[in-house]
């Protein structure tokens, strides 16, 4: 993704790169950034601290981990700079420093940056408000072998949404996992399940099976530029916002800015 961000950086002609940090441990460290992506411009070396290069930039886009999101915001604290978080895996605790974080920077914070994500979680939210508890939902996922947390932000997201379209409660109604004599299904419930093969970019779809019909919601990514793509256009329209917690639907004005995530 890194590779990723620097080219949808280039790609765009409101961004400009200044500043790419890169874990201490990686071979990209002290290189400049040009050799990771030949369109952008020399002058740009990876560091491996954002400590070194505070000020000069009015935007962060962080695709990390948990531990490392987290300590970039405390680090940013008070420095104006406005932060698109594209991290997944956070526990409920580290969700809420970010949401605190948010009292002081503009944060974006989604679980996938995809414009087609974004307008399929809205196109969930009104499928389960028309179906009702008349019909079961299950999240199918599918991502790479290299995917470390399960199930992926995005199919979480997916889940919540429909859960808020039905009136329940996420935490309440998911089910991650069935082996054995489960017994029947409660209507309740939002099934997930979750596959981790090959090179798989990443596939989502909700499904909505009733008594003799079923409708299958389905996005499937086909290059990560599409994220990148997504994160940069964030990022622009993150810089003219003030401190708050923002998603995707807000940078595309499907929902008013000052409505909170």
């Amino acid at each position: 993704m890194g590779r990723q961000l620097l080219q949808g950086v280039s790609e765009h002609p409101d961004a400009q790169i200044s500043a790419a940090i890169d874990r201490p441990d990686t071979p990209a460290i002290g290189v400049d950034a040009q050799v990771l992506c030949s369109e952008l411009p020399t002058g740009v070396t990876v560091v491996d601290s954002v400590q070194t290069v505070i000020g000069g930039f009015d935007s962060i886009i962080d695709f990390s981990a948990p531990s490392a999101s987290i300590e970039l915001l405390n680090t940013l604290k008070g420095s104006g700079a406005s932060v698109v978080i594209g991290t997944t895996g956070f526990n409920a605790e580290q969700l809420a420093q970010i949401d605190q974080a948010s009292n002081d920077l503009p944060i974006v914070f989604a679980p996938n940056y995809s414009i087609g994500v974004t307008l399929t979680l809205s196109l969930l939210a009104q499928a389960a408000s028309a179906l009702g508890d008349d019909y079961d939902v299950e999240v199918i996922e599918a991502h790479h072998h290299h995917k470390v947390d399960a199930p992926s932000g995005t199919a979480l997201k997916m889940g919540e949404v429909v859960a808020d379209a039905l009136s329940r409660k996420l935490d309440d109604c998911a089910v991650y996992a069935r082996e054995g004599i489960t017994g029947a299904r409660d209507p309740k419930e939002i099934g997930f399940a979750t596959v981790r093969a090959g090179d798989i970019i990443g596939e989502h779809t909700v499904l909505f099976a009733g008594n003799g019909e079923r409708i299958e919601i389905t996005h499937k990514a086909n290059d990560r530029a599409t994220f990148a793509r997504g994160a940069v256009r964030a990022a622009l329209w993150l810089t003219e916002q003030p401190p708050g917690l923002y998603d995707m639907t807000h940078v595309l004005g499907l929902k008013p800015a000052g409505v909170k995530s």
